[in-house]
C-alpha cells in the first residue's frame, strides 16, 4: 500500500511538473480576423514558442550584473534576436491586454521604406511570396531602433500595424512568442484547450 502511494505521488508530480513547463513554452492561440491571410485565417489555432523571447530581466537581479560582460543591457535573452520573415505574437504596444500577430519586416537597426506597396529594407525590395496582394501604401524611410521592431500583416490592405501606429514599432518587451505550427480549426479543441485570440 505505501509503495502504491508512493508510485502515485510521484506520477502526479511529474505530471504537474510537465504541465508547468507546457505552460512556461508553448501556448494555444486563435487567429481573429483577416489581417494575416493568406498565411493565417480567422478561426486557425495557432502553437507559439514562448521559449524563444523568454528574457531575465536584469534590473531585478543587480547583484549579478558584475558577472556578466560589461556592455550587457537590462535584458538576458537564452535565444537570438528575432529575424526578418518570423510570425511573431506580441502584446500590442497600445493595449497590452490585446495580442496580435504579424510578421517582422525590420530588426533593430535596419531602414525601411515602402513605395507603391513595395517594401524595401537597407535598399533592397523584399521577395515576399507569401503574399496575395502587395497593396498600394507608402511611407517614408524610418530606422528601427534598439530593441524594437517593425512589423506588418501579411493581408496589407486590411491589417492595422506599424504603418499606422503612431508608436510605429513592437519593443522586444512585448513579444509573446514565435508562431511554431497552426493547426485547426477544431471547435472542441477550443473547449478542451482554452485560447487567446490574436488578430
Amino acid at each position: 500500500m505505501k509503495g502504491f502511494l508512493t508510485e502515485t505521488i510521484e506520477t502526479v508530480l511529474m505530471a504537474l511538473v510537465i504541465f508547468l513547463v507546457l505552460q512556461a513554452s508553448v501556448q494555444n492561440f486563435r487567429v481573429e480576423g483577416a489581417s494575416m491571410r493568406p498565411t493565417l485565417t480567422e478561426g486557425e489555432f495557432l502553437l507559439v514558442n514562448k521559449l524563444t523571447y523568454m528574457h531575465l530581466d536584469l534590473g531585478g537581479v543587480s547583484q549579478f550584473k558584475r558577472l556578466l560582460p560589461a556592455d550587457s543591457d537590462e535584458a538576458l535573452y537564452a535565444f537570438p534576436e528575432p529575424e526578418q520573415g518570423t510570425v511573431v505574437i506580441f502584446r500590442f504596444p497600445a493595449d497590452p491586454k490585446r495580442f496580435l500577430v504579424k510578421r517582422i519586416i525590420g530588426v533593430p537597426g535596419d531602414t525601411v521604406e515602402i513605395r507603391n506597396g513595395r517594401v524595401t529594407v537597407n535598399g533592397e525590395v523584399l521577395d515576399e511570396s507569401y503574399l496575395d496582394r502587395a497593396g498600394s501604401s507608402r511611407m517614408a524611410q524610418i530606422t528601427v531602433p534598439q530593441d524594437s521592431y517593425f512589423v506588418m500583416g501579411d493581408n496589407r490592405r486590411y491589417s492595422n500595424d506599424s504603418r499606422d501606429w503612431t508608436f510605429t514599432f513592437v519593443p522586444r518587451s512585448h513579444l509573446i512568442g514565435e508562431a511554431w505550427f497552426s493547426y485547426g480549426p477544431f471547435p472542441r479543441l477550443d473547449k478542451l484547450f482554452p485560447s487567446r485570440g490574436i488578430a
